[in-house]
């Protein structure tokens, strides 16, 4: 089974702390729909798959868009794909795009779950962080959602906020939890090079937040989720029972998928490609994508850094499975000093990081690594 992702790079307005690739020009909006059309028909056999069971619009803002366009573009794929088994298609949506109307047009549409871009519902931080909506927008945005019949919701939160105080990231997480979204994607602010705030910060006017005020506020978030009744099954993602990210696990699992837009990315189970990050030379055609094919050490290593990053972490069988018993004693060995300072659990034939240590995950894993 594999996933169909649509990155649909056009914004209204410059987030801050955003390093996706976008376009703040929608006069190319309809051309660029109608060339991730083409590229859908053109690419359809880079993944061997023939079933697609989950369909994902991100961005920039795919609400930019008319909901009837991306119904179009969900009907190109049903029309190249056996979509029988489709139960997920997630339409991410800027909460001041989300009037009544649209969102009666939007639950016409096939798309069942919606992604809405909140990342606080404090005024000052969306000042800071360039958004376009209010944090009253934002609430209500989530409640009108759930007037029109989405009973899926997701929502992006962010923390780590140079500027922010913890009353304000527990506020934010009183008023999540009062909304109760089936699923919250929490992120630690990372402050990237090519950002306004990575400008910011080279020019000394914005500093990363303390350390261990980072690490103290990433536990906060855990906690008051896990107590409200939501699994922290991936280092920033938490999900009510049965409600975890569908085609976002396709990710962390090795599935394939098939990313169609500027920017966006594919993977076969051998080879990962990205399309060029341009609406001009995406819209040009000819050799749009630039790639390579994995060996048997990046496999290995993607295997294990997926894992890692989920709750369940490394099955040894499955690793042993993939990649023979050599590599499965080679992890073994790799873990035992994890496992002696407590970064790493053994549970049965799993190997996992403990939530309270997720944050310095990436640590954790290079040492794994083939």
């Amino acid at each position: 089974m594999a996933g169909i992702y649509v990155h649909i790079p056009f914004c209204r307005q410059l987030c801050y702390y955003c390093d996706f690739y976008k376009c703040i020009s929608l006069a190319r909006k309809e051309q660029l729909l109608d060339a991730v059309m083409e590229e859908l028909s053109a690419e359809r056999d880079f993944i061997p798959d023939r079933s697609v069971e989950t369909i994902y619009f991100g961005g920039g803002t795919p609400s930019v868009y008319p909901p009837e366009r991306l119904q179009q573009v969900i009907d190109r794929i049903r029309s190249l794909w056996d979509c029988s088994r489709v139960g997920e298609i997630t339409c991410e949506v800027n909460p001041d795009d989300l009037t009544d109307d649209y969102l009666e047009r939007l639950a016409a549409t096939d798309v069942n779950r919606l992604s809405v871009g909140i990342q606080s519902f404090d005024e000052e931080d969306l000042k800071r962080m360039n958004r376009r909506h209010t944090g009253e927008q934002a609430y209500r945005a989530v409640e009108a959602a759930r007037r029109a019949g989405f009973g899926n919701i997701t929502i992006d939160l962010i923390f780590g906020l140079p500027w922010q105080p913890e009353s304000t990231l527990a506020e934010n997480l009183r008023r999540v939890t009062e909304l109760r979204p089936e699923h919250v994607s929490a992120y630690h602010l990372t402050i990237e090079e090519k950002t306004v705030f990575g400008r910011m910060a080279s020019a000394g006017r914005l500093a990363p937040i303390d350390e261990g005020v980072g690490e103290r506020e990433y536990l906060t978030v855990h906690e008051v989720l896990t107590r409200a009744g939501y699994e922290h099954y991936e280092i920033s993602n938490y999900a009510l029972p049965g409600y975890r990210a569908r085609h976002n696990s396709s990710y962390w699992t090795g599935s394939n998928y098939l990313g169609v837009g500027p920017s966006a990315h594919s993977y076969n189970g051998r080879v990962r490609r990205m399309a060029v990050a341009s609406v001009g030379r995406y819209l040009a055609g000819g050799d749009i994508y630039t790639g390579e094919t994995l060996g048997e050490e990046e496999l290995y290593d993607e295997y294990v850094m997926l894992s890692l990053r989920r709750s369940e972490g490394v099955d040894i069988r499955e690793l042993e499975r993939r990649f023979g018993a050599a590599r499965r004693d080679y992890f073994i060995r790799g873990c035992r000093k994890m496992l002696a300072c407590g970064h790493l659990l053994a549970e049965g034939t799993f190997y996992r990081i403990p939530a309270e240590y997720f944050l310095i995950s990436d640590a954790i894993i290079c040492e794994l690594f083939a």
